[in-house]
């Protein structure tokens, strides 16, 4: 590192439409980070082929993704921006960290557990990609990672996989922590507030996607599951709807939850979910203008994301070439022809 700037690492996977809870969870907090430390956002397009899906949409969602961190305020002068499969040192790291990482922990990961029920084939990337993500982390020797609090089981194999490749071949990674927003970490379904906001798995109801224009976003907190209660006050344990719409609201508007309570002690559920609903349509309309605007430009994005693949590589090297150093490799005299050495087109 070129400053004692902490070094910040996330990634988001370019597959499906974005929603409120993508925004929450990840996006404003790469927006905040990105003035903490030398930050990295990674397209983990690596990860979005360990289920079924389709090559053209991948094309087309990994630039729509890159036009929307943009948008949300990620600025390439401060952050590096770039796609995991233009830097393939996260390929060899995660081959070399698979040595270090056990079949126990990667089957009791909750999210496999998930993705995996019910399916007629499933991939053995789906059950490794933790390990790809280890790799992401460390490469870059992350201090911080933004995430959302679904990923703290991943972030928790990173730390492992990292202390067991020290213990083992030696100090070569710093152990990462976690940066979780106090609200919205988890922003669950419209229709049904038990269960997460999803890109895959929400109905188009009940999830509020980045880029839906105002009115689709005014309808849809106007049918937004409440409780029966009428009483508007956060409590997620018995009251998730309410208590859902009052941490969106939130991170809308930047008020405390507690003065949203006060704000609207007597007011009906209608009110409260209509002013829920102006205050996304306040926070995500720029966002799309913006989204819109980059997105027409494809040559332009793609000069961006090229730019911030050149940066990723010539950090990760150093990285990669320690690890198959301190793993026995062989090195010739010539040095090895690590991914860094060997870029790739967009």
């Amino acid at each position: 590192m070129t400053d004692n700037r902490p070094r910040v690492f996330s990634g988001i996977q370019p597959t499906g439409r974005k929603t409120l809870g993508n925004y929450s969870g990840g996006f404003r907090q790469y927006v905040q980070t990105q003035e903490q430390g030398d930050a990295f956002f990674c397209i983990v397009d690596l990860h979005s082929i360990t289920v079924d899906y389709d090559p053209t949409e991948l094309h087309e969602s990994t630039l729509d993704l890159a036009a929307l961190l943009f948008a949300s305020g990620l600025d390439a002068e401060r952050s590096t921006v770039f796609c995991q499969s233009h830097v393939t040192a996260h390929a060899e790291a995660a081959w070399l960290l698979s040595a270090v990482t056990s079949y126990g922990q990667l089957g009791r990961m909750t999210q496999f557990k998930d993705k995996s029920a019910g399916r007629e084939f499933v991939s053995a990337g789906l059950f490794t990609y933790p390990v790809l993500m280890a790799g992401d982390i460390l490469l870059y020797q992350t201090d911080l990672v933004p995430i959302g609090d679904d990923q703290r089981q991943h972030l928790e194999l990173a730390r492992d996989v990292a202390e067991r490749f020290n213990h083992r071949f030696g100090e070569t990674f710093r152990i990462p922590e976690g940066v979780f927003p106090e609200i919205g970490g988890r922003i669950m379904d419209l229709q049904e507030p038990t269960k997460k906001m999803s890109t895959t798995l929400s109905s188009e109801q009940g999830a509020v996607y980045m880029t839906d224009p105002p009115d689709a976003i005014r309808k849809k907190f106007k049918s937004a599951v409440t409780d029966s209660e009428r009483e508007i006050r956060y409590d997620p344990d018995g009251k998730p709807g309410i208590s859902n719409l009052l941490e969106i609201m939130s991170v809308a508007t930047g008020e405390p939850i507690a003065e949203l309570e006060r704000r609207f002690a007597g007011a009906g559920y209608g009110e409260f979910k209509e002013a829920v609903g102006e205050a996304v349509v306040e926070l995500l309309a720029p966002i799309r203008e913006r989204f819109e605007a980059l997105r027409s430009d494809e040559r332009e994005l793609q000069r961006l994301l090229a730019v911030g693949a050149e940066k990723a590589r010539r950090v990760a090297e150093p990285t990669l070439e320690a690890m198959y150093e301190r793993m026995g490799f062989v090195q010739v005299e010539a040095g090895r022809l690590f991914g860094a050495a060997r870029p790739r087109g967009l």
